[in-house]
C-alpha cells in the first residue's frame, strides 16, 4: 500500500465527494509520538482494502490543510490523527495510541 501526499483543498473535495470509505492520517514530522503511531499503523496496513484511498498529511508542512479538514469533518486537531471517511462523513476518529488497523477494520466491517 502506498500513502498520498495531501497537500491541496481540492483533494480535501475529493474525498469529501469520494463514495466509499477513504483513509487520512495526519503526521507531525516532529514528533516521536506520530512516527511510532505511523510506523504501528503500516505494519497492519495490508489488512485494509486495497483499493481505499490513503492520504498522508505532513502537519508541519500543511497546517491550514489540518484546520480545514477540522472544520469540514466537524472533528477536533489532533496530531497524530487517523481519520476514515465514508461517503464524505468521518466515521471514525483516532489520535495517539488509539490509532489501530484492527479498530478501522471494525468500522468497515
Amino acid at each position: 500500500m502506498n500513502w498520498t501526499l495531501l497537500e491541496s483543498a481540492d483533494q480535501l473535495s475529493t474525498i469529501k465527494n469520494h463514495q466509499g470509505y477513504s483513509l487520512i492520517f495526519k503526521h507531525s514530522t516532529r514528533c516521536s509520538i506520530s512516527m511510532m503511531a505511523k510506523r504501528r499503523f503500516e505494519l497492519d496496513w495490508d489488512n485494509l482494502p486495497e483499493n481505499m484511498p490513503l492520504y498522508f498529511l505532513d502537519l508541519i508542512q500543511h497546517r491550514e490543510l489540518s484546520n480545514q479538514i477540522a472544520q469540514l469533518f466537524h472533528v477536533h486537531h489532533e496530531s497524530p490523527q487517523l481519520l476514515l471517511i465514508k461517503d464524505g462523513e468521518c466515521v471514525l476518529d483516532q489520535s495517539h495510541s488509539d490509532i489501530s488497523v484492527d479498530e478501522t477494520l471494525s468500522v468497515i466491517g
